[in-house]
């Protein structure tokens, strides 16, 4: 992985579907069943109010986040960081961009979801991010285990 100040950020789209893919595939376990499948990715990127985002490092992707805003309030839908560029602030860069479009786009809110027990907890507590609900039993793992969704919001100004 280069360095952090090598990170291009910039928005994507359905184009960028294949290389997202791969990054999903290689960062969300799928004990946990948290990824989602190209076509639901297809299915959402071109509706109103979606935004994709993406962190690169020359010309392959570490790293996305896929958002969209409704009226002011924005929800970052997935956040994802291949394995081999994790704990270099990639995750951070990708939250901070998604607070900056949703604060161009009218937002007053940010809201998330995220499997409990998720490391990524971390990054969003530390960003102001704090527990407003839980969907008990929401994801479905490969083992047949079910793990609770936690509810994340902030004011986008803190």
């Amino acid at each position: 992985m280069k360095n952090l100040d090598q990170i291009r950020l910039c928005e994507g789209g359905i184009i960028d579907l294949d290389a997202v893919m791969k990054v999903m595939d290689d960062s969300f376990d799928p004990v946990f069943g948290e990824a989602w499948t190209a076509p639901q990715c297809a299915g959402l990127m071109p509706m109103p109010g979606v935004w994709l985002s993406l962190a690169k490092a020359g010309t392959d992707l570490v790293g996305f986040a896929l958002a969209r805003i409704v009226s002011d309030e924005a929800e970052l839908l997935l956040l994802a960081v291949k394995k081999q560029a994790r704990g270099q602030g990639v995750g951070q860069l990708l939250l901070n961009r998604f607070s900056l479009v949703a604060g161009t786009r009218g937002a007053q809110q940010l809201h998330l979801e995220v499997r409990d027990g998720n490391p990524a907890i971390n990054l969003y507590r530390r960003a102001g991010f704090a527990e407003v609900g839980r969907r008990r039993n929401y994801y479905n793992g490969k083992d047949g285990q079910v793990y609770d969704a936690l509810t994340l919001a902030r004011p986008l100004s803190i």
